[in-house]
């Protein structure tokens, strides 16, 4: 996992090159947008658990199939594992959110997600659904101006949208 720092210098010195002009105003405008992305960041981990419960009361709501009995969030035992789990995909997307990068998300969350869903019988798509109504609710938060560094945020958003889209697409 690198910052886009380390990335940046290190593509330079295996190509034994100087950074560019382009690439260090790239890093420089990353820099002046750095205040939204950690006030965003902040934002998203202050309404974590809201961002978490009320995904997955939406999720149940339309799927109550995965509370009824048989189902994979039946018995508390089972719903805390769906909880912890939308939680774990929301932390490491906070994560790439403030580094600015998906690695992390990628290494250390989403890889072999599927593959250990399927195992356990984990309905994927049910997952990405609960992820896509996290990611509805993290963007509303971002989207709000009060209390966040002015400025345009579409771009962040369109970026913290992209991290929850490749957790959604990791699990379906």
């Amino acid at each position: 996992m690198f910052d886009a720092f380390t990335r940046v210098v290190s593509q330079a010195d295996a190509r034994g090159e100087f950074l560019s002009t382009s690439q260090l105003d790239a890093l420089g405008a990353m820099v002046a947008e750095s205040n939204k992305r950690m006030d965003s960041v902040n934002r998203i981990t202050s309404n974590s658990s809201a961002i978490v419960t009320n995904a997955a009361r939406a999720l149940f709501a339309e799927q109550p199939q995965l509370i009824a009995p048989g189902g994979n969030a039946y018995t508390s035992r089972r719903n805390a594992a769906c909880l912890r789990d939308m939680e774990i995909i929301l932390r490491y997307v906070t994560y790439a959110i403030f580094t600015g990068d998906a690695s992390v998300l990628e290494d250390r969350c989403l890889n072999g997600l599927r593959e250990t869903y399927l195992a356990l019988g984990t309905p994927g798509a049910s997952v990405a659904v609960g992820v896509q109504k996290m990611k509805d609710a993290a963007l509303a938060i971002v989207k709000d101006p009060t209390s966040i560094t002015p400025g345009d945020c579409s771009a962040l958003a369109s970026e913290i949208a992209g991290y929850f889209d490749r957790a959604a697409s990791a699990v379906a």
